[in-house]
């Protein structure tokens, strides 16, 4: 999600498209708050390992 998101901000930087810029940062944030809920032992989308 976090390489999905910084992928979209550069691409929406390069071609000044504002809505795909947000987009990236709104995925950035929901990839951060997934890896910190992660980090933090809680379980994700109802597990604890997505492996």
């Amino acid at each position: 999600m976090i390489t999905l998101g910084v992928a979209l901000l550069i691409i929406g930087f390069i071609i000044k498209i504002p809505i795909i810029w947000t987009l990236g940062v709104i995925a950035v944030v929901i990839g951060l708050v997934l890896v910190l809920a992660g980090v933090l032992g809680r379980e994700v989308g109802g597990r604890r390992y997505w492996y």
